[in-house]
C-alpha cells in the first residue's frame, strides 16, 4: 500500500553567485515515499509556477546515478542520509512524516554558486584537462585478453573508474579537498599499462591544478569515503601520494 508524509523544505535560494541568499520555507503535503527526491522537487517547482512564483534551479541530467549533475546537500550530507547512492536515487521514504527537510548547493570556493542550488564544477573538468587522460597512440583496439592485467589490478582500476565527478567528496571535506576525486582518476590510469608512460607527468599536472583552483589539502579525515555515492576508498589517495612523490624524486 503506498503510504504518503506531508514535509517542510528549507531551500537555499540565490539569484545568482553575488547576490546575497537566504533559505526559504515551503510545505508540500500528499508526498508519496515511493516518490524520489529529484521527483519530490520537481512537484514543489510545478506548485510554485501554478503559483506565479519563481522555481527552483536544480541540476539533473540522467536521475540513474550515472551523471553526478544531481549533487545537493540534504540535511547535512551531501546526497542525503542514504549511503552509496545520489540524490536522484535517493527516495522519499528515508524521511518521516511532519520532518523538516534542508536542502543546499555544495559549500566549496571552488564551486561557486550559479543559481539556487546550481554550482559551478568546472574545476573538475580543469582537472582532468590538466592530466586525466592518455595522450600516447595507442593504436587501435586491442582484443580484451591482448595485454595480461591481474584481476585484481583490473578491479581495483575499475573501482577507481567508478568515480563520478559529483563533488561530494570536496563538499564533504572540512578542508574543501579534491584528493579523492584526483586520487581515483590518477588510479584508474597509474594501475594499467597505458596510464604508466604518463604518470609522472599526471601526478604533478592534476595535483598542481588542484592547487591553483582551491582546493584544500588532505587530512585524512575519512569524510569523503564516507560520503561518497560510489564507495570510493581512500587508498587512492595513498597511491596518488606515493605516484606524487616518485615524480618529484626523478625530477
Amino acid at each position: 500500500m503506498e503510504k504518503s508524509i506531508n514535509i517542510t523544505l528549507k531551500v537555499w535560494r540565490q539569484k545568482d553567485a553575488k547576490a546575497k541568499g537566504a533559505f526559504e520555507t515551503y510545505k508540500l503535503d500528499g508526498i508519496s515515499t515511493d516518490t524520489s527526491f529529484l521527483e519530490m522537487l520537481d512537484i514543489l517547482n510545478e506548485k510554485l509556477i501554478t503559483e506565479r512564483k519563481e522555481p527552483i534551479a536544480f541540476d539533473h541530467d540522467c536521475r540513474e546515478g550515472i551523471c553526478g549533475m544531481c549533487s545537493l546537500y540534504i540535511n547535512g550530507h551531501p546526497h542525503g542520509p542514504d549511503e552509496d547512492v545520489t540524490t536522484c536515487q535517493l527516495h522519499m521514504r528515508k524521511f518521516k512524516d511532519g520532518e523538516t527537510i534542508t536542502v543546499e548547493p555544495w559549500r566549496l570556493a571552488a564551486f561557486p554558486v550559479i543559481k539556487d542550488l546550481m554550482v559551478n564544477r568546472n574545476a573538475y573538468d580543469q582537472i582532468i584537462q590538466a592530466g586525466g587522460y592518455v595522450s600516447i597512440n595507442t593504436g587501435g583496439v586491442p582484443d580484451a585478453n591482448a595485454i595480461a592485467i591481474p584481476k585484481p589490478i583490473a578491479d581495483e582500476a575499475m573501482d577507481a573508474a567508478a568515480c563520478i565527478g559529483c563533488g561530494a567528496c570536496a563538499a564533504a571535506c572540512k578542508n574543501g579537498s579534491a584528493m579523492l576525486f584526483v586520487s581515483a582518476k590518477v588510479s584508474q590510469l597509474a594501475l594499467l599499462p597505458q596510464g604508466k608512460i604518463e604518470a609522472a607527468a599526471r601526478a604533478k599536472a592534476m595535483v598542481a591544478k588542484m592547487d591553483e583552483l582551491g582546493f584544500g589539502n588532505c587530512t585524512n579525515t575519512r569524510a569523503c569515503e564516507a560520503e561518497c555515492p560510489k564507495s570510493i576508498s581512500i587508498s587512492h589517495i595513498a597511491r596518488l601520494n606515493r605516484e606524487f612523490l616518485c615524480a618529484k624524486i626523478k625530477d
